[in-house]
């Protein structure tokens, strides 16, 4: 591991620093802006600090153990929980969290070979040209569209000048982009999703056709979490991450577009799927594809279905209280106790 490497690696997981301190020091807990615990092998205790958010004392993820004087990043506390010594076996870890492709997956072609356009290579190179959407207009744009970006979105980046060439073969423009990974059930990166915006986030781009995926997408999705025996699969991202708004623990999947939805491939963790539905006749053949395939597969289907038109237009609409309203009386009753009460 470079330390270029390791040093981005250590910014993603302060982003979520959060996230992973729930799950890899467990033991500990929230006290305003700081993680306590006994010490970075996640010992009960609290003394500690892992900073949660980026301050003028310091980046978030890094830590000091009071007791030893120790101190370091998220890395060195994937290192002491899992019982790791090799460089290579702790960005591989953190990789694996993050939902980042292996790196034997991620090598690009060499830089004076053109990757196709539109191809699962060119969609990879835009990927690693992106930076997270932490601070960034794509950041603007989701908070515009009232979606809560907290936790697991590891899979969406932000581009300043993403080229976008009309259909009519005018001139290609540049404009902010969101970017969003497309990928395999191994986490391997096999396409992207480009959004692009208007230039202070208000809203998408003035142009014909304001979003556009590349590379190979038939049976892929954009993940948000990991996949686990129970997970909810939509079309949009917007639609997901609203739904995610709501859930945020549950794991979820945008696979982009209807056609796709009902193509999904499925998670050999999956019991039970949601499926969020969009009000309009290509959502109703997706979802009842899927449902059928479902349960082939002997997975239990249930299908979500919005006030409105999806569910990125209910949490518009009426906010985030009703929509979780909404979506409580759609789920299975063990599926509230777990879910619910951890959004609350």
């Amino acid at each position: 591991m470079s330390r270029r490497e390791a040093s981005d690696l250590a910014c993603r997981l302060g982003q979520n620093a959060e996230t992973v301190c729930r799950h890899y020091l467990s033991n500990g807990r929230r006290q305003g802006n700081y993680w306590l615990v006994g010490d970075a092998r996640n010992t009960p205790g609290r003394s500690m600090f892992v900073r949660l958010r980026e301050t003028r004392k310091g980046r978030a993820g890094k830590w000091l153990d009071a007791a030893t004087g120790e101190n370091g990043d998220l890395l060195d506390v994937i290192r002491e929980v899992c019982g790791l010594t090799g460089f290579d076996d702790i960005a591989e870890e953190a990789r694996r969290f993050l939902g980042l492709p292996h790196v034997e997956q991620f090598k690009l072609a060499p830089r004076g070979d053109k990757a196709r356009s539109g191809s699962t290579e060119a969609a990879r190179r835009l990927w690693a040209m992106s930076q997270p959407i932490a601070g960034t207009i794509a950041e603007a744009y989701l908070r515009q569209r009232r979606i809560a970006v907290a936790r697991d979105l590891a899979n969406l980046r932000f581009h300043p000048h993403c080229y976008y060439r009309p259909e009519d073969h005018g001139p290609t423009q540049t404009w902010p982009a969101m970017i969003a990974a497309v990928t395999d059930l191994a986490g391997a990166v096999t396409g992207a999703q480009r959004t692009w915006l208007s230039p202070d986030g208000s809203g998408k781009a003035p142009i014909g056709t304001q979003r556009k995926a590349m590379g190979d997408l038939l049976g892929h999705a954009v993940r948000f979490g990991r996949p686990s025996e129970i997970m909810a699969v939509g079309e949009g991202i917007e639609t997901m991450l609203s739904l995610k708004s709501a859930l945020p623990h549950m794991p979820m999947a945008a696979a982009l577009s209807a056609a796709h939805l009902a193509a999904i491939l499925f998670p050999p963790s999956v019991r039970r799927l949601y499926i969020a539905c969009d009000k309009d006749p290509a959502g109703d053949g997706a979802r009842e594809q899927l449902m059928r395939r479902a349960n082939q597969a002997g997975i239990e289907a249930v299908a979500l279905t919005p006030t409105l038109g999806d569910f990125n237009d209910d949490l518009v609409a009426f906010g985030i209280v009703a929509l979780r309203a909404h979506v409580r009386v759609q789920l299975m009753p063990e599926d509230v106790a777990r879910f619910m009460s951890l959004a609350a």
